[in-house]
């Protein structure tokens, strides 16, 4: 496990497999900084019609959006006297896809999987948007920190991944759950034992003192019941 400059756990951003889980030999990069706050947000479309004597149109639901991560990452490696590049381009490989010649079709290839994760939280996605700016460069020019824009989206929820062959572990599989925004443990509860107070089973398996303090993004380990 990597430190940051401040001696914390970094946050990871690195390729996974198909299930989501880290791949063996795969790229992973450790930030120098952690972040200082991310934001999760997801949407959903509703096509509007109108409604005879009604100030508001009937909303028909349409489709549902994905997640989306957007995160500000600082890389520095001013102490190690290197080129920062060097660390910035490996999330550039992350947004490359690739073109093979499949018979006479040219298939191409869909960039990497990937996570970012810090602490509880891990968010699997495609990298879909980075912007990268320069700040401070060697006398000879050679950049040694930069300021990275990343926007994440998650096309696979992460309950939708394989779960654990029950013959390879003991005990009862656990589901993951991540938050949105607005949930709240009751909420959870009922979607997931159908029955609202059983809260007290995830709060207490997650070692929430708070049962209010939910952060989008954050997942929960939630217990057979």
């Amino acid at each position: 496990m990597s430190d940051t400059r401040g001696k914390l756990v970094a946050a990871q951003i690195y390729e996974v497999t198909s299930d989501g889980e880290k791949k063996s030999g795969g790229v992973s990069i450790a930030c120098t900084f952690n972040p200082f706050e991310y934001s999760v947000s997801k949407s959903n479309t509703f096509e509007e019609k109108p409604k005879n004597q009604a100030d508001t149109p009937q909303g028909d639901f349409f489709k549902s959006g994905t997640q989306t991560l957007k995160l500000n990452l600082i890389f520095d490696t001013y102490e190690q006297d290197s080129d920062v590049s060097q660390v910035t381009n490996q999330l550039w490989k992350f947004m490359m896809t690739k073109t093979q010649e499949a018979s006479s079709q040219n298939e191409k290839i869909e960039p990497p999987q990937v996570a970012f994760e810090w602490g509880v939280f891990k968010f699997v996605s495609y990298i879909t948007d980075m912007t990268q700016k320069f700040t401070l460069f060697k006398k000879d020019g050679t950049p040694v920190r930069a300021n990275v824009d990343v926007t994440f989206k998650q096309y696979k929820d992460v309950n939708d991944y394989p779960r654990q062959n029950p013959t390879s572990g003991g005990g009862p599989i656990e589901r993951v759950w991540q938050v949105v925004a607005g949930e709240r443990l009751d909420t959870i509860s009922a979607e997931v034992y159908r029955d609202a107070g059983k809260w007290r089973l995830i709060a207490e398996h997650n070692h929430l003192r708070d049962p209010l303090a939910l952060r989008p993004g954050m997942r929960l380990r939630i217990p057979a019941d």
